[in-house]
């Protein structure tokens, strides 16, 4: 529902948090471009979702639009994008354990069938898209710590 407003606007719809909790949740909306996004990108891509949204309201609960861009740490919602980011490092959380593990550090080989394809400490292991609660790019030049 969103995003043709978004690509519309010359944006990529980058993803979307829903952050419940306390009396108010948050809808995170990321947006992207090959240049950047610009605080004057966000309000611009806010304003025209505020206006989408107060016209079709998903969102029954009271809650705040935030529009953001991905930054360099980014999180990744969708295959495609850990296919953009492979030889990166990427700091991946499991819904639940895989192998006893929730948590895995490590560069990002590829995307397979459903699974994305990291090397671990010099091991190769397939974690499946479905189970991933939420995956970060490292930046470049900070560690992500090992396991």
């Amino acid at each position: 529902m969103l995003e043709p407003t978004v690509k519309g606007l010359g944006y990529e719809l980058w993803g979307l948090e829903y952050l419940s909790g306390g009396k108010r949740a948050t809808l995170r909306i990321y947006i992207d471009t090959p240049d950047g996004v610009t605080v004057g990108d966000c309000e611009r891509v806010s304003h025209q979702l505020n206006g989408v949204l107060d016209v079709d309201d998903p969102v029954r609960a009271v809650h705040t639009l935030e529009v953001s861009s991905p930054g360099l740490d980014r999180i990744l919602f969708k295959p495609h994008q850990y296919t953009a980011h492979i030889g990166q490092e990427v700091d991946l959380r499991l819904r639940f354990p895989l192998d006893g593990r929730r948590k895995f550090v490590g560069l990002i080989d590829g995307v397979q069938g459903g699974d994305v394809v990291l090397r671990v400490d010099g091991t190769t292991c397939a974690v499946p898209l479905e189970q991933v609660h939420r995956a970060r790019v490292v930046p470049a030049g900070i560690s992500g710590g090992g396991i």
